[in-house]
């Protein structure tokens, strides 16, 4: 089969096709480049979005040639069609549009910091490349550091050299400092490309795009209207397989400097002059800068014991594989923080993420200070509802609102009504990953949706304190019971300031 690509028909309006480039995978063989960057790539073919001149070299230790790793990752896409676990889940895989991308895989062998082996490698680049680092990231700057004395990353002749570097980035301030200086040693800060998948998702990206395009909400968003926001990422998932990754660190490290941080960022950073990188990453730091570090007594831990999730039983984080009997990983974190900003101030943001809970969801609450009571006060209305704006990320994408509406009848009541926007409802669904469209930017060189040294940082200066205070406290996380809401002092973080959360376990 030629070299050559029909996939045009399908390219969506207004988008422009990458400039040729040959993509190298760091860990070829790894759980990443199978389950998320193969499927992501295959749906940018189907788009149309790549170039003829597309290639992939992937790099592994692991002994193999190019027809075994491409025979293996045709195997697992056609798994992911009888697996409705998988992120990828596709009727069916589309023959020409996995041929397309098979012809232009390459396997080669290599250990990471051979700097001759990856010299090699380079007279296999003749023009453009993006070194993705699909690895632990024990191995993130000796890779960079490598791919330096290898020569390899240089730019020249009017080609670019980028590095896709993956979560986490460090394990605390100092090793964040510590890699973004090796990292910028080696690179221009415009060469790499920190990535967040989460940013990929377009549930999260419409939080910009519904803030600053529908005048309704902007004039609401700040102090005098808002009372409190609330950000949480929760699973049912426990920690399965991964405690060796989990075990060293726990739900903040895994969860909040990058994910959370950025939802955040989303929802409370200032409006850009325009949608540029520089101007969107700008106005993230400026909101970075202004969060005042968190106190370790608005931060609480929870580690699950054994429950039943979603009418299954599951084991105690303890008694997973890879895990220390005596573990004090925290696998649920909450945190109040605090922005010390003209629109901000005195708006507490809580965030919690957690394993083994007793629903799935991804969301920002905005809830907005409750009117006057004084003129319903002769009515049969006990207590005025607050409105709610609810970003939906996941497994609902879209948004909600909450507002009071009287109750029919001949006494003025009101009660909470709901009002939703789905995106199933309005645009016709695909399989998505959430790496199509940061893998497309990175090609493209747009750097809006990836995070600079200065944000990654700012959001760990700001998490540090807790980190500290932590690993000082010989007490450990607070149990909880896998299937539940989390542990009781997460309530109580809000309780104390007369407030509550937004119910995780609703229908």
């Amino acid at each position: 089969m030629a070299l050559s690509s029909d996939t045009s028909k399908t390219m969506p309006p207004g988008a422009r096709r990458a400039p040729a480039c040959t993509l190298v995978i760091f860990g070829a063989h790894g759980d990443l480049t199978k389950r998320l960057l193969m499927p992501a790539l295959y749906n940018l073919v189907g788009n149309g979005l790549l170039d003829d001149g597309f290639r992939i070299i992937g790099v592994d230790r692991v002994a193999s040639s190019t027809a075994q790793w491409r025979d293996g990752l045709a195997e697992m896409m056609q798994s992911f069609t009888h697996d409705p676990n998988a992120e990828f889940h596709p009727a069916s895989i589309n023959a020409g549009q996995w041929d397309w991308l098979a012809q232009r895989l390459e396997y080669v062998q290599a250990d990471f910091s051979d700097a001759d082996a990856l010299r090699q490698l380079g007279t296999k680049l003749p023009g453009n490349a993006i070194f993705y680092l699909a690895i632990p990231s024990r191995f993130f700057a000796t890779v960079v550091e490598t791919l330096g004395k290898a020569g390899v990353v240089t730019q020249k002749d009017g080609a670019f050299r980028r590095v896709v570097i993956e979560k986490p980035f460090g394990s605390d301030l100092a090793s964040a400092q510590a890699l973004n200086r090796r990292v910028l040693s080696v690179l221009e800060e415009s060469q790499v490309f920190r990535i967040d998948h989460f940013l990929g998702k377009e549930t999260v990206q419409n939080i910009l795009a519904m803030r600053f395009g529908n005048l309704i909400f902007e004039p609401l968003w700040r102090n005098e209207y808002v009372d409190h926001v609330e950000i949480t990422a929760a699973e049912t998932i426990g920690v399965e397989q991964r405690g060796a990754f989990y075990e060293p660190t726990g739900a903040l490290r895994d969860m909040v400097p990058n994910h959370l941080f950025q939802l955040f960022a989303m929802v409370a950073m200032e409006p850009p002059n325009t949608f540029d990188a520089e101007s969107v990453r700008n106005a993230k730091e400026q909101l970075f800068e202004a969060v005042t570090p968190i106190n370790p007594a608005d931060a609480v831990r929870g580690q699950y014991a054994a429950g039943t999730v979603e009418g299954k039983p599951m084991v105690g984080y303890r008694e997973s594989p890879g895990v220390s009997p005596h573990s004090n990983t925290e696998t649920y974190v909450a945190l109040k923080l605090h922005v010390d900003n003209w629109r901000w101030a005195g708006v507490p943001f809580y965030l919690r993420t957690g394993k083994a809970l007793g629903g799935r969801r991804t969301e920002i609450v905005v809830q907005f200070r409750k009117p006057p009571m004084l003129m319903f006060r002769e009515t049969e209305t006990e207590e005025l509802p607050p409105n709610r704006i609810i970003l939906n990320i996941q497994p609902a994408q879209g948004l909600t609102v909450e507002l009071g509406a009287k109750k029919p009848g001949p006494e003025m009541d009101l009660t909470d009504v709901q009002a939703r926007f789905r995106y199933e409802d309005v645009f016709a669904r695909s399989p998505n990953v959430g790496y199509e469209t940061l893998l497309y930017d990175c090609l493209m060189g747009d750097e809006t949706l990836f995070q600079r040294a200065d944000n990654i940082e700012a959001a760990w200066k700001a998490v540090d304190p807790v980190l500290q205070a932590w690993a000082k406290d010989t007490a450990g996380p607070e149990i909880y019971e896998a299937g539940t809401t989390g542990p009781g002092g997460a309530d109580e973080l809000l309780r104390r300031d007369g407030r509550a959360w937004y119910p995780l376990d609703r229908a």
